[in-house]
């Protein structure tokens, strides 16, 4: 049976003590994608939030299914020392109400608000899903922009698929381009970078300037790469130091081209054991 909750004497307790001691090379700001703890989110969304103050974590990144509205949720962040910085919409919701959209953001007290999913056929994310995209966040960034809020897009690893057989150039090449630098951020999830075959730190060099967040996410050793598909076994997600991702020289990439936040995110079913030890690794890293 899977654990979702920690101890409460045991969570009291080190809500008290812990707090993220950076003492590698590796600086931050570190914070945690709220859906990593999903599953506890349904069941006790006030244990979620016990859990991501007892790790130590001071920022967080959210996501738009937590179960409280989003006044609720900014105060029991506060209330924990912890201060929301982005947020992930879903594509058609900003399509359907973008004001409304700004204004949850605005509630939160966001820098950032984003998209993590581009709606497309399976397997045939192409030139005109770019085409349309673009224009739709260069749209959404121009509204959150006024706001004071700034727009991305998470990177889910389909737009690394060549434009045609045997192209260097990507169809997240073209996204980029194709985006108005002052409108459109990126966040990369280096899991899903990683996944179809990239090179994370060369594509943070490729585009400084562009990259304001990241996703820290290892893969399994042994887990199959040139995948394009944006989807990949659950349990492929290991924690961090403990899989097949350089993370050093990605680490020192994403402190030279400006990532301003940097996120755990944890999709694994053994999560409440992982983030320790993902936390363990970047404390210290070198």
């Amino acid at each position: 049976m899977k654990r979702f909750f920690l101890p409460l004497l045991a969570l009291a307790v080190t809500a008290q003590a812990a707090e993220i001691d950076l003492q590698g090379d590796f600086k931050g700001p570190l914070g945690l994608q709220l859906y990593s703890l999903r599953d506890t989110f349904k069941k006790d969304p006030i244990a979620a939030f016990d859990e991501t103050k007892a790790l130590g974590f001071k920022y967080a990144e959210v996501y738009a299914a937590i179960p409280l509205p989003p006044e609720k949720v900014k105060e029991e962040l506060a209330s924990r020392g912890i201060t929301p910085i982005g947020m992930h919409f879903g594509y058609d919701d900003l399509k359907k109400d973008l004001p409304g959209a700004v204004k949850k953001a605005q509630a939160l007290g966001l820098k950032y608000a984003g998209v993590a999913w581009i709606p497309h056929k399976e397997a045939e994310f192409g030139e005109a899903d770019v085409k349309r995209a673009a224009a739709d966040f260069n749209t959404f960034g121009e509204a959150f922009k006024a706001a004071g809020i700034q727009f991305f897009y998470h990177t889910h690893g389909y737009e690394f698929k060549p434009v045609s057989e045997g192209a260097s150039d990507t169809f997240f090449d073209m996204l980029v381009k194709e985006t108005k630098p002052d409108l459109v951020s990126y966040e990369m999830d280096v899991f899903w970078v990683f996944l179809p075959g990239v090179d994370p730190a060369k594509l943070l060099e490729k585009y400084p300037g562009r990259w304001a967040l990241m996703h820290l996410k290892d893969m399994r050793k042994g887990a199959m790469r040139g995948v394009y598909t944006g989807h990949a076994p659950l349990t492929d997600d290991v924690p961090i130091g403990t899989g097949q991702i350089d993370w050093p020289t990605i680490l020192k990439a994403a402190a030279k081209v400006g990532v301003k936040y940097y996120f755990i995110e944890d999709e694994s079913p053994t999560v409440h054991d992982a983030l320790p030890q993902s936390l363990k690794y970047l404390e210290t890293v070198k």
